[in-house]
C-alpha cells in the first residue's frame, strides 16, 4: 500500500505533511479562536481524517489510525488536549508542527534542554506545573544541582524573549514546544536510577547466587529427585496432585518454601490461605485483602479497572470504610490524588506500604504462630522408598536412530510377506537382459 511506504521512515514521512499543507490540495486551514486568542492556520481533526481517507483511499478507522501516528511522531500537535497524542475525528483543533521540531531533523534530546524548558514553564505558571512535570522538574533539580543557576538563567532569557512576541505567536510557540517535549522528553528518571544505583562487589553477588542456589536446589524438580516420583519421566501424577493450588494438606517441602521469604508465602495460594487464617485471628485480615485487591486491579481487565479502583477506595481507604487500613498521610494523599485518573498502578504506593507492614510485623509472628506449626505438623512427607517403586514405571524413550531401524525392518517384513507382483518381476528381468545384450 502506498501509505505504508510513506510512513516507513521519518525521512520520507515528512513528504506527507508537506502535501497536507498544500494551499490547493491539502487540508483546509483557517483562523480559529481559542478562548480569547486568535490562532492562525488551525485545522480540525475531522478534516485531517477526511483528507487522509480520500488521499490514500482507506476507511475512516484506518485514516484515523494514520492521523494518530502523525500526532504521536510529532508532525501534528493538538491545541487543546496536550496530553493525549491522538486524532479526534471532530472539531478539535490541531496545527502542523514547525519543521524545526520535526523528528526528521534528528536533534539530540538532552536533559539540560528539557530542564530549561521545565524551568521556563515553572516561571510562566508561577510554580503550578502539572503532576508529571513537577516530578520531573524536582528530579532534574536534584540531579543537575551543580549547574541549576545556568539552567534558570537560560530559562529567564527565553521567557523574556517570548514576552516580546505577539500573543498569538506566543501561544502557538508554547503549544509547539510543549508538543515537542511531550513526544521527545528524555527518560531522565530511568537514567538517574541506573547511574545512582550502588555498585556491589563481585564476591558479594556470587555469594548471594550460591546461597540462593543452595537454598532452592532441593525444590527444583530438574535438579533434585521429585517425591514420590517425577511426572515428566513416569505416568505417576501424584507429584502434581500433592502440589495442587488449594490442597488441604500441602507437602513439607512446600511449607518449607514459605519460610524462605514473605514473597514465597504470598506467591503460593495455599500459603496465602494459611496466612489469611492467621491474620483473621489477629483481626488484621483487611491488610491481605487489600493487597489481593490491588493485585486483581493490576492484572485484571482494562474495562473494569476504574470500577475496581473506586470499589477498593470505598472498601479500604475512604473515611468510615468497612475494612479500613492504616496508612500514613503522605501515602494516602498520593493515592487519593491518583484515583482522580485511575490506572493499573494507581494503588502501588498504598500496596507497597501494606506489603512492608505485613512483611516486617505479621510475617515473623506467623512463622512462630500455632497456625503455621499446625500446618507443618499436618504436612505430607512422601517416603524416599517410593522413588525405587516408581522407577519401575519409567518408560525410557528410544533413540530416533533405533526407531528408524525398527520402521525399516517392519516395512521389509511386510514387503516379504505380501503377494508377489508378476508384472514388476518380468519388467525387472527384461531390463536386466537388455543391459546384458548391450554389454
Amino acid at each position: 500500500m502506498e501509505y505504508l511506504k510513506l510512513f516507513g521512515i521519518h525521512g520520507i514521512q515528512h513528504t506527507v505533511v508537506l502535501e497536507m499543507q498544500d494551499p490547493k490540495t491539502g487540508v483546509k486551514s483557517q483562523t480559529q479562536r481559542l478562548v480569547i486568542t486568535t490562532i492562525p492556520h488551525a485545522i480540525t481533526g475531522e478534516d485531517i481524517v477526511e483528507w487522509i481517507a480520500n488521499r490514500f483511499k482507506v476507511g475512516a478507522a484506518e485514516a484515523r489510525a494514520m492521523g494518530t501516528m502523525m500526532v504521536a511522531f510529532g508532525y501534528i500537535y493538538p491545541l487543546q488536549d496536550h496530553k493525549r497524542l491522538i486524532i479526534k475525528p471532530d472539531a478539535s483543533l490541531y496545527r502542523f508542527q514547525t519543521p524545526y521540531f520535526w523528528p526528521a531533523q534528528q536533534w539530540p534530546v538532552e536533559d539540560t534542554d528539557y530542564a530549561i524548558y521545565l524551568a521556563k514553564r515553572n516561571i510562566r505558571k508561577k510554580g503550578m506545573l502539572e503532576l508529571h512535570e513537577q516530578e520531573q522538574y524536582n528530579n532534574l533539580h536534584k540531579w543537575m544541582n551543580h549547574k541549576w543557576d545556568f539552567i534558570v538563567m537560560q530559562a529567564k532569557e527565553q521567557y523574556r524573549a517570548g514576552k516580546e512576541r505577539k500573543k498569538p505567536d506566543r501561544v502557538v510557540f508554547d503549544c509547539q514546544e510543549r508538543a515537542y517535549w511531550v513526544v521527545h522528553r528524555p527518560p531522565i528518571i530511568f537514567t538517574q536510577q541506573c547511574i545512582m544505583r550502588p555498585r556491589v562487589k563481585s564476591s558479594v553477588s556470587i555469594g548471594a547466587l550460591v546461597k540462593y542456589s543452595t537454598t532452592y536446589k532441593q525444590h527444583d524438580p530438574f535438579l533434585y529427585p521429585c517425591l514420590p516420583s517425577n511426572p515428566w519421566l513416569t505416568d505417576d501424577v501424584t507429584y502434581w496432585q500433592l502440589n495442587m493450588q488449594n490442597i488441604e494438606n500441602p507437602t513439607k517441602m512446600r511449607v518449607e518454601r514459605w519460610t524462605f521469604s514473605f514473597g514465597e508465602l504470598l506467591s503460593d495460594p495455599r500459603g496465602r490461605d494459611d496466612f489469611r487464617l492467621f491474620l483473621k485471628k489477629e483481626f488484621s485480615g483487611e491488610n491481605l485483602a487489600f493487597w489481593e485487591a490491588c493485585e486483581d486491579l493490576k492484572w485484571g481487565t482494562a474495562a473494569t479497572m476504574k470500577e475496581k479502583a473506586q470499589q477498593i477506595y470505598k472498601t479500604f481507604l475512604a473515611r468510615g470504610a468497612p475494612r479500613w487500613i492504616n496508612i500514613d498521610g503522605k501515602t494516602m494523599e498520593i493515592t487519593v490524588k491518583g484515583l482522580s485518573h485511575p490506572h493499573r498502578y494507581v494503588l502501588d504506593a498504598a500496596q507497597t506500604h501494606i506489603y512492608m507492614l505485613m512483611k516486617k510485623d505479621s510475617y515473623g509472628r506467623y512463622l512462630k504462630s500455632p497456625v503455621f506449626k499446625e500446618t507443618q505438623k499436618k504436612a505430607v512427607a512422601p517416603d524416599d522408598s517410593q522413588l525405587e517403586q516408581n522407577a519401575k514405571k519409567r518408560r525410557p524413550s528410544l533413540s530416533p536412530i533405533i526407531l528408524r531401524q525398527q520402521e525399516e525392518e517392519q516395512k521389509a517384513k511386510l514387503a516379504a510377506s505380501g503377494p508377489v507382483d508378476i508384472t514388476q518381476v518380468m519388467s525387472k528381468l527384461a531390463q536386466k537382459k537388455g543391459t546384458e545384450h548391450r554389454t
